[in-house]
């Protein structure tokens, strides 16, 4: 399993509107391209993001399913870009302060992918989800969408 962390200048409830945006998926996530769709009740568990990976005409459509969930605290997500992989994708976030430590975690658990040797993928999925929580960052800190829980863009 790969985890990176970046400190946000943002309270939790803020980056958790942020990661419980389904439509916003695309914005943070590296490599999602297109969202298709988001099931009603999201982020309960069991409903799913619809989204495409990749880029034309090499695009891949798939979900991500949330596996667990806790308010301002937590997602865990079974991400998919089938054939090639399936994980398991944690987000965990912690009060730092005025903002918030986030942490990421991804591990491959389907699919040829999960024998690609870690020191081979490990560079690869650190880079990939440290660029996806600046991202995040940046649509917490940035988007006022997201203030006060971002009841508003839901």
């Amino acid at each position: 399993m790969q985890t990176v962390r970046l400190s946000i200048p943002a309270p939790p409830d803020r980056v958790f509107a942020v990661l419980t945006d389904g439509w916003a998926y695309a914005s943070w996530v590296v490599g999602a391209s297109h969202i298709r769709n988001v099931d009603d009740g999201f982020p309960a568990v069991g409903t799913r993001i619809h989204h495409s990976v990749g880029g034309w005409p090499a695009m891949v459509e798939d979900t991500s399913e949330v596996l667990e969930v806790e308010p301002d605290r937590l997602l865990v997500l079974k991400v998919k870009v089938w054939p090639l992989f399936g994980g398991i994708v944690r987000v965990e976030l912690e009060p730092d302060g005025e903002g918030t430590m986030a942490v990421m975690s991804e591990e491959f658990v389907d699919g040829p992918g999960k024998f690609v040797p870690e020191p081979l993928i490990a560079p690869l999925l650190n880079a990939r989800n440290r660029e996806s929580l600046r991202r995040l960052a940046d649509r917490a800190v940035n988007d006022d969408r997201y203030a006060a829980g971002g009841a508003e863009h839901r």
